[in-house]
């Protein structure tokens, strides 16, 4: 599962408006797809970088590049990739994110919005929004805050 940081709830934030927005999106492009996206917004790499990264390797689509994934290829969709990695995330965390697949994160949504499609723009939106709420509380999760009393120092708990 992602690594919860600020930097990847702010990249996941800003993925998703700017789907939202209307920023080019095409499920069967591998630079303006779900991960393509996200690619964008991590490796600030162009959608027509990123597809020209997965077309070098010969693979196919994300779940092909990321099951012949190999960190130390210094083939350009391994370095991509290993630039995701760096920002938190796992292969398996872009493998569901491709499919809107992750169970916790479907779950965290109403019973009526959990079968999302993964190649529409607003469940991609919806589905890449509750994932960053979800990595947010569990990054808040870990702050200690002191409490404060008029008696003595702060105290953390």
């Amino acid at each position: 599962m992602a690594r919860p940081n600020l930097d990847l709830i702010v990249a996941l934030r800003r993925t998703a408006r700017k789907i939202e927005q209307g920023s080019p999106y095409q499920w069967g492009h591998m630079g303006s797809c779900n991960c393509g996206n996200l690619a964008q917004e991590i490796t600030k790499l162009t959608k027509a970088e990123i597809h020209a990264h997965a077309l070098a390797n010969g693979r196919g689509d994300w779940n092909e590049q990321l099951n012949e994934y190999c960190p130390t290829s210094g083939l350009p969709m391994d370095l991509l990739i290993n630039e995701m990695i760096d920002a938190g995330l796992d292969s398996d965390d872009l493998k569901h994110l491709e499919r809107l697949s992750d169970r916790r994160i479907l779950n965290r949504l109403p019973e009526n919005k959990r079968h999302l499609r993964h190649n529409y723009r607003d469940d991609v939106v919806l589905y890449i929004s509750e994932w960053a709420n979800m990595l947010e509380e569990q990054l808040l999760s870990t702050i200690k805050l002191p409490q404060f009393t008029w008696e003595t120092e702060a105290v953390y708990v």
